[in-house]
């Protein structure tokens, strides 16, 4: 019944349809499955015990309104946000285009949010109630401190996330990627990872994550990998949505739609820029693996590239929830025909081939 209520919003404005999802869940409507039913794959990220590595993507979940719902339907974790400091609007409407035929999504929604204090005050309610619940935090798009924002939106939701994502990467607001740039992001990371000892010896401690990119040349993921590094980072999210357009994609008229583009197409470059970061990290901390996953063999080949837990997202419009059962068959079946007594077995063991591979068209 879920599944086909989610087919029948496929036909619904894109933004409507997700408003109704939302209220939906939080009405109570969402399925339900045991998230840890398969105890072959709980697993460890960051110093966190998840009862299975799949995640669900920030950005449907943009104000903390429904975490509760999405772990009961099984997922192992959630991800809300992003966040940003002051409420914002986000850029006008229309913003979130589905390509059907490529099984794909743009999206220039801009940081649209409620605000921190609404955000945090749901966050806090529902403390009690466990589960892993990361927040994604941003800068305001007219802010004139953006790494400022980063640290005062950490420090709201640090009692209470079980881990906290930098999200430096998106292509909608206007030079929020140019905090990958080495100097710029040698200067975040040393603000939010002071921030990070400071609230850890006031109240405990939560995972730092920084998401990245998908564009980046190799050059720059060099500088990132190095930097987060340096800087002792918990974890980083390879990667978000893309700004190129493969000249494989059948809707060209939507194509051309500004935005961020996510979903299926996206797979080969978020993939392979996940193994070249995994190679570069050298076990120094672990990854997040992103962008593309719309089956149970993308989930598994993005833990092959070298993600410890992965997120999906775009790929529940288009499979619905169901897609989280086939993604834990798949992981569960895997690790019988190999053997492997563990998830962790599975980490990286194609990362180095991948590398070796031709460049992903994008």
């Amino acid at each position: 019944m879920h599944d086909i209520a989610a087919q029948a919003l496929r036909f619904v404005d894109p933004e409507t349809a997700h408003r109704a999802a939302i209220s939906g869940l939080k009405l109570g409507l969402g399925p339900r499955a045991r998230a840890d039913r398969w105890t072959r794959l709980k697993t460890k990220f960051a110093g966190l015990d998840l009862p299975n590595p799949i995640g669900l993507a920030a950005g449907f979940d943009k104000n903390c309104e429904a975490p509760d719902a999405m772990l009961a339907a099984g997922f192992g974790f959630v991800e809300c946000g992003t966040v940003t400091p002051r409420p914002q609007e986000g850029n006008p409407r229309p913003r979130i285009f589905r390509l059907g035929p490529d099984r794909a999504v743009i999206n220039r929604l801009g940081f649209n949010n409620e605000g921190l204090d609404a955000f945090a005050d749901r966050l806090d309610g529902r403390a009690h109630r466990g589960g892993v619940v990361g927040v994604n935090v941003g800068a305001n798009k007219d802010s004139s401190d953006r790494i400022g924002d980063y640290v005062l939106c950490m420090g709201r939701v640090w009692r209470h996330a079980s881990y906290v994502t930098a999200n430096i990467s998106s292509p909608n607001t206007p030079g929020l990627r140019e905090l990958q740039q080495a100097k710029v992001f040698d200067d975040l990371l040393a603000r939010v990872m002071d921030a990070r000892a400071r609230m850890s010896r006031e109240a405990g401690t939560t995972p730092v994550l920084i998401k990245i990119a998908p564009d980046l040349s190799l050059n720059e993921l060099d500088d990132l990998v190095g930097g987060a590094r340096r800087h002792r980072v918990d974890g980083m999210i390879v990667g978000n949505t893309t700004v190129s357009r493969p000249s494989s994609l059948r809707d060209q008229a939507l194509a051309r739609e500004a935005g961020g583009l996510s979903g299926r197409p996206l797979f080969p470059l978020a993939t392979r820029m996940l193994a070249e970061a995994y190679v570069r990290a050298e076990g120094a901390f672990p990854l997040v693996g992103a962008g593309g996953i719309d089956s149970g063999q993308t989930a598994l080949a993005k833990i092959r590239a070298g993600a410890s837990l992965i997120q999906l997202y775009s790929a529940l419009v288009f499979h619905g929830i169901r897609l989280i059962a086939e993604v834990r068959s798949a992981l569960s079946a895997e690790m019988d025909r190999g053997g492997f007594a563990h998830l962790d077995d599975l980490v990286g063991v194609d990362a180095a081939a991948m590398t070796a591979e031709p460049w992903p068209e994008s």
